[in-house]
């Protein structure tokens, strides 16, 4: 069975970081590409960086570029996701997601095929 765990959500202010960790299980594929996902209230999910197995390449939409970094650490089976000089519109509920079969982009929630069941990061001014 296939298992995403994420942790490391919690509260900041504007500006602040924090690292969320994605701990997978059962997920052992070849290839495969892992993405963060968010969902604010009332808003649809976004993807907002993943990482995919054949060349390590990462992906980041412009909202986050610069501020947000992915990471992986295979001996651990854990992706990780470091976000730098957050805003109070990244409030949201974040989300890891994998597929063993990577299409055109990563970023699109519909390619996920597993799911996490999210943690929650909020931002103050």
């Amino acid at each position: 069975e296939v298992q995403f765990v994420e942790s490391g959500g919690g509260s900041v202010q504007a500006g602040g970081s924090l690292r969320l960790s994605c701990a997978a299980s059962g997920f052992t594929f070849d290839d495969y590409a892992i993405g963060w996902f968010r969902q604010a209230p009332g808003k649809e999910p976004e993807g907002i960086s993943c990482i995919t197995s054949r060349d390590g390449s990462t992906y980041y939409p412009d909202s986050v570029k610069g501020r947000f970094t992915i990471s992986s650490d295979n001996a651990k089976n854990t992706v990780y996701l470091q976000m730098n000089s957050l805003k109070v519109e990244d409030t949201a509920v974040y989300y890891c997601a994998g597929t063993p079969r990577p299409g055109d982009s990563c970023l699109l929630s519909y390619g996920m095929d597993y799911w996490g069941k999210g943690t929650l990061v909020t931002v103050s001014s």
